[in-house]
């Protein structure tokens, strides 16, 4: 049986620490704690917090060697990610490239195309979220460049901004004669 003796200010703390907790679950380990410091059996104590006596004594046992700590909710930590941090600096060159450099014939790449591109280049198979949730953790935005022009010729650039000048002026031409 473990018994929970806590020092007064340790009680008290952890009464406040009860009031103002807006997690329930870290709220009800804290009530397991200080119920069982005021000696309530185990087992009513189970029933009273709808739980059974197994987790009672894992909470206290987690209080026992960890402190408070012990007692607040952890997140899972989940699978570690497929792609490697150390291809940022990569990815983010082949998407600052564009998708001719690697010898792909279309114009922007898409998560799905990066997600292929990772495969063919690397041999890392990973799905097209798992591509945009390692763009957005590095900060790579392949539907929307900003660098679009760097990569362009600059006489074919001016060369389209007169056609559309010359065609904005014909428009015009052609609303004010009618």
């Amino acid at each position: 049986m473990i018994r929970v003796q806590l020092p007064d200010a340790e009680a008290q703390s952890l009464e406040e620490a009860f009031r103002v907790a807006g997690d329930r679950h870290f709220r009800d380990r804290v009530q397991v704690v200080l119920m069982a410091h005021r000696g309530r059996p185990r087992a009513d104590l189970a029933d009273d917090l709808v739980m059974t006596p197994r987790t009672v004594q894992r909470w206290l046992n987690s209080y026992l060697e960890r402190g408070r700590d012990g007692l607040r909710p952890s997140k899972a930590k989940g699978a570690p990610a497929k792609i490697p941090d150390t291809l940022a600096d990569e990815v983010r060159a082949w998407v600052i490239g564009g998708p001719m450099k690697q010898g792909l014939d279309r114009a922007n790449w898409t998560h799905a195309e990066l997600a292929d591109h990772l495969l063919k280049e690397k041999g890392i198979r990973v799905s097209r979220a798992a591509v945009g949730r390692f763009c957005r953790k590095v900060g790579i935005r392949p539907y929307r460049p900003t660098y679009r022009y760097l990569r362009g010729d600059a006489a074919k650039q001016a060369a389209a901004e007169l056609d559309i000048a010359d065609l904005e002026k014909k428009r015009k031409r052609a609303r004010s004669s009618s």
